[in-house]
């Protein structure tokens, strides 16, 4: 009796409810403030929504990808017409005629829910649950009811029907943190959309009426009984004839499921930053950061950064590197054995391409995980003797009349309170600066970076990318690599592909960003500069070469033609640096302990040596 009374009220206030709100809404609409008010109180535009990064190897072959949410959307066009009537005539076969919501399917819920004494019954346009998704929640009142009902008939004045459709098959869950119809063909069959069955679109449709009833990986059976259902539809709406749903529900259905790549978690980590650094210098911050007042503007302009970096991320972007993934992992896998051998050392390396200066390969430590420190290129270290070349020997060739065969005093040194000594505190006589070079003398360095001059010396140390350089290194311990922060692997390894041919420009990764269409958003556009002098160049490669013949750089052997490097073993052996070249490949290695400590009791395994011939072979 109450069920029946409390129907009959529904019944009659109904159409009085329906008139109000016509009658109300009229008279919004003829308000000349109306838009505004709409504008302000319904905001219908388009969410954010985040799309996946990919990064794409040296192939264009995807190797990471970073997404909370698999989302691969397309326009309608691209939809199969089948797939979109499956969804229409089972969510909403009076799609193409209502208004954003059907008067006549609520009427029937109303009356349904009302006779149940419960509100189970759902009279939900594809309109209406396109407005729920984004907006509204989903508890299930009256009042979220009408508030829904005025949502659909807004949008269905700011929007075309396809507008909406396509939306909303973009936008839909399809369990397991997919999202949309094509992502979904992509992550449960591991095809694009256009490539599946009509079995297959039918089976991926059928999970968005209850994810989580319908989520395939759980409830494989059900979301095959939804299927048929749907197929059955079809049928009972004259879309397909009865034997072709029969053949549709006996086709096999086969999930191959997406899992998501995540190789090389130090090279993808590496290109996440450089990409912020990209950003940062086609957006014009690095400049603005750099000329920043104080701390306080500084902060802002990289939390303004960030914010643009978070903004092109969510919209979906592919990254196109210059990974040599065989390489990369061959170089990681040897890495890590050869470290495993001694408890807590750590290691890092950089390999360069001599013809494009791109980035091949790169080891950011031993086990390294996604987003851990990354040693290449977050480690900053003192260089020792394997800064010698930058610093002082290239200058003195590029400034100076001297050769590898003019002598130098090896003995005693002292300016002012200065005083270096030699490896071991030995003394030497006159020795000539090749023989100097050849065995990482320090007195004949300092006081060759003495007759070069400080600030000259500097400034050509400063064409590279050396970013912890400071005002106080500009002494003459800094000849030695004694600098009050240090460098990277990767500024290092940057810094020696000068020495290729004297032409010079930044080391990337990155080769381009494009969005998803395919459209390029950033690319690195730095031309070479000549940085040293022909000459220069063939005297310096000269000496490498003979340290690795007959100097600290014994030891290293590749299969290229030519090889040259130069090592460094900071103050008490708490750093072991080589840094070189082949004719492919110019890399930089380092290997100490993360809280340094004294390594003079594994200097005869030459460990550094042993990883720079490995990664340094084609």
């Amino acid at each position: 009796m109450r069920q029946a009374i409390g129907f009959f009220i529904i019944l009659i206030c109904f159409p009085m409810i329906w008139i109000l709100y016509s009658f109300i809404h009229s008279e919004l609409l003829s308000a000349s403030s109306y838009k505004e008010d709409l504008a302000q109180s319904i905001q219908l535009s388009s969410p954010t929504i985040s799309s996946p990064i990919v990064l794409l190897d040296e192939s264009d072959n995807v190797f990471s990808e970073d997404y909370v949410e698999w989302r691969d959307p397309i326009p309608l066009e691209s939809i199969p017409l089948f797939a979109q009537e499956l969804f229409i005539q089972s969510e909403d076969v009076e799609f193409y005629n209502h208004i954003g919501f059907n008067f006549s399917a609520i009427f029937r819920a109303v009356f349904a829910n009302a006779s149940a004494n419960a509100r189970d019954q759902g009279a939900s346009t594809i309109t209406q649950q396109l407005v729920r998704l984004r907006y509204l929640s989903t508890e299930k009142t009256y009042e979220r009811k009408v508030t829904e009902l005025v949502y659909a008939y807004e949008m269905e004045k700011q929007s075309t029907k396809e507008e909406i459709l396509s939306n909303y098959l973009n936008e839909i869950y399809f369990s397991n943190q997919v999202y949309g119809i094509g992502a979904a063909a992509t992550y449960y069959f591991g095809r694009p959309l256009n490539q599946l069955t009509e079995a297959e679109l039918a089976f991926i449709s059928a999970i968005p009426n209850n994810p989580t009833i319908y989520n395939p990986l759980e409830n494989f059976d059900a979301t095959k009984k939804r299927q048929e259902l749907l197929i059955d539809i079809l049928v009972k709406n004259g879309k397909i004839s009865s034997e072709h749903g029969k053949s549709l529900k006996a086709d096999p259905i086969v999930l191959v499921t997406k899992t998501k790549k995540q190789l090389y978690p130090a090279y993808s980590t590496y290109v996440l930053e450089e990409l912020k650094d990209l950003i940062a210098t086609k957006e014009g911050f690095t400049e603005k950061i750099e000329a920043a007042q104080n701390e306080q503007q500084k902060l802002q302009l990289e939390n303004e950064l960030q914010t643009k970096v978070n903004e092109v991320i969510a919209k979906g972007v592919k990254v196109y590197t210059a990974l040599n993934p065989l390489k990369q992992n061959d170089d990681e896998k040897y890495v890590n054995s050869l470290l495993n051998k001694t408890p807590n050392l750590q290691a890092a390396s950089v390999v360069i391409n001599n013809e494009t200066r791109e980035i091949i390969s790169l080891f950011g430590g031993k086990d390294y995980k996604k987003f851990d420190f990354n040693r290449a290129y977050q480690a900053v270290r003192q260089p020792g003797s394997s800064l010698k070349p930058l610093l002082v020997y290239a200058p003195v060739f590029e400034m100076t009349t001297l050769t590898p065969n003019n002598s130098i005093n090896a003995g005693k040194l002292c300016i002012g309170t200065y005083c270096p000594q030699n490896y071991g505190g030995a003394v030497y006589g006159n020795v000539t600066i090749k023989q100097a070079f050849r065995f990482s003398h320090n007195t004949p360095a300092v006081r060759l970076l003495n007759t070069v001059g400080i600030e000259s010396a500097f400034a050509k140390l400063n064409q590279f990318q050396f970013s912890h350089l400071t005002n106080e290194d500009y002494s003459y311990a800094s000849a030695l690599g004694g600098l009050t922060k240090g460098v990277t692997v990767l500024e290092m390894a940057d810094a020696y592909t000068s020495f290729i041919n004297g032409m010079y420009k930044p080391a990337h990764a990155i080769r381009k960003v494009t969005d998803k269409n395919g459209v390029i958003l950033y690319e690195w556009k730095e031309d070479k500069e000549e940085v040293w002098t022909p000459k220069t160049v063939q005297t310096m490669r000269g000496l490498l070469t003979d340290v690795v013949q007959n100097g600290t750089g014994k030891g290293i052997s590749t299969s290229s033609s030519y090889v040259g490097a130069k090592t460094g073993t900071t103050n008490d052996y708490y750093d072991y640096w080589i840094a070189g070249l082949t004719d492919s490949y110019t890399s930089a290695v380092w290997i100490g302990y993360d809280i340094p400590k004294n390594m003079k009791q594994i200097e005869s395994k030459k460990i550094h040596h042993s990883i720079f011939n490995k990664i340094m072979k084609d």
